[in-house]
């Protein structure tokens, strides 16, 4: 009796190999659509970086305030005046001083400030009247692109003047003299280093305590905790105490490393920056406490503490993009973060000094944040087996 036709063993087991394959797609497949936190970092975080990059974030210049000190009266001063009014870029507000401007000006409540002198009208008839810009330098690329509107304005200005009454070429006898305050350097790292500091304490406050946490609540190690005559809030504030010194212990490193590799000038108190970080560091704590105490799971725990922290931190603090350019709702989510507020102080601090009435105000909110988040980190961290 001859024996059965054995498979071929290149088909069959090809065969089986793709049914495998096939069932254990499948399966992985069920298990992402269970696990909810594989489809936040696989659909959610991509489609909030498309929005944030694609919506809210942008390199131009827009609604840029300028303060344009008029010490000429004469129609012709008043011309050049009128340069500045009307763009889509810029909105000017005229004084009749330069201390008057300067005062708005070095409250950061004007981008830049042109002043036209009290001789204008009478150089500019001898063709070498000069036009002074004072650019606040803390942002060199808002500073730069600003620069150009400005010389812009002037060139349509002068052409519009050569074109009704005739004369020379170019700018008609008018020369853009411009400087940065707050950065005289014109160094990006003056703006860039302070900024660090801003993530780098919120990855160290969120992110690192968001983690620890979920790892303990995970392990049960928290639960063990609370059978004891341990208290949640002891457990909080030992957690709280532990990384706050952690993250004071961080920032110091960035100031050392901003004074002494950048060579970031500090024109504020240093004592004013040492309580602003305190207080910021007692926020993320606070949020990576919440977070941890939501999820009780490492890896949601650490990607939720991206989503929610570092990343619009990176995005949405005015860290590299000036929140006056994006849209209303991405300008309203940037002010709600705790490190906007914080990235607002270190950065007036470092380049532009002791602004008092920013200082207070800020101050005020990261307190309230501090206390707010402690609070219901308090209030949701019960003595309790879930």
């Amino acid at each position: 009796m001859s024996a059965a036709p054995k498979a071929s063993p290149s088909n069959g087991g090809r065969d089986g190999s793709i049914r495998r394959l096939r069932s254990l797609v499948r399966k992985e497949f069920r298990q992402l659509l269970r696990d909810r936190s594989n489809l936040l970092v696989g659909l959610g975080l991509p489609i909030v970086l498309i929005l944030i990059f694609g919506y809210g974030l942008t390199l131009d210049v827009r609604n840029a305030r300028l303060v344009l000190a008029l010490e000429d009266a004469s129609p012709a001063a008043h011309d050049m005046a009128a340069a500045f009014d009307g763009s889509r870029f810029m909105s000017a507000v005229r004084t009749r001083s330069l201390a008057e401007a300067k005062a708005i000006f070095e409250a950061h409540e004007a981008d830049a400030l042109v002043h036209l002198p009290a001789d204008f009208s009478r150089r500019l008839a001898a063709g070498d009247a000069q036009l002074f810009v004072l650019l606040q330098g803390g942002d060199p690329i808002r500073a730069s692109a600003l620069r150009g509107y400005v010389e812009g304005a002037v060139a349509v200005w002068a052409q519009k003047r050569q074109d009704r009454l005739g004369g020379r070429p170019g700018n008609a006898g008018v020369v853009v003299v411009d400087r940065l305050w707050f950065n005289a350097a014109n160094n990006s790292t003056w703006y860039l280093v302070p900024g660090l500091i801003v993530l780098i304490m919120t990855l160290v406050g969120t992110f690192l305590t968001a983690l620890v946490m979920a790892r303990e609540w995970e392990r049960g190690t928290l639960e063990a905790l609370f059978v004891t005559p341990v208290r949640p809030t002891e457990v909080l504030l030992a957690k709280t105490i532990t990384y706050f010194v952690v993250g004071l212990f961080g920032l110091a490193l960035c100031l050392v490393a901003a004074r002494g590799l950048f060579g970031v000038p500090l024109y504020g108190s240093l004592l004013v920056l040492l309580v602003a970080g305190m207080l910021y560091m007692v926020v993320s704590l606070g949020i990576g406490l919440l977070i941890s105490a939501f999820t009780k799971n490492q890896f949601v725990a650490s990607q939720i503490a991206i989503l929610a922290s570092f990343m619009p931190a990176l995005m949405l603090s005015g860290f590299v993009f000036d929140l006056r350019n994006v849209p209303l709702a991405v300008r309203i989510a940037g002010h709600v973060l705790p490190a906007t507020y914080f990235m607002e102080l270190v950065k007036t601090l470092f380049l532009a000094g002791d602004q008092w009435a920013l200082i207070a105000k800020d101050g005020a909110i990261l307190a309230a944040y501090a206390v707010g988040l402690l609070a219901l980190a308090r209030a949701v961290t019960r003595k309790r087996l879930d």
